[in-house]
């Protein structure tokens, strides 16, 4: 895929077509790094991810479910 670098201000930009962003779950205003590698330009997403409790629950299955953990009876007062 091409595109065209363009100035903006007193650099240069680049556009990342929607499929690109779909691909690698890129969204306006996500950090980049810019690195040079080897004379190319390679942009790194930092992508930190929200994690919603509602999704993290629909993907519980059997499967990856552990079973129930024995603490041992109460002690201190936990007993009372």
């Amino acid at each position: 895929m091409k595109t065209t670098a363009q100035k903006w201000g007193n650099s240069l930009a680049i556009r990342i077509p929607k499929s690109v962003a779909v691909q690698i779950g890129l969204r306006a205003h996500d950090p980049l790094e810019i690195v040079v590698n080897n004379g190319n330009v390679v942009l790194k997403p930092h992508l930190r991810r929200v994690y919603r409790l509602e999704d993290l629950v629909i993907r519980i299955t059997a499967k990856n479910m552990h079973g129930e953990l024995d603490f041992g009876g109460p002690v201190g007062r936990e007993a009372l």
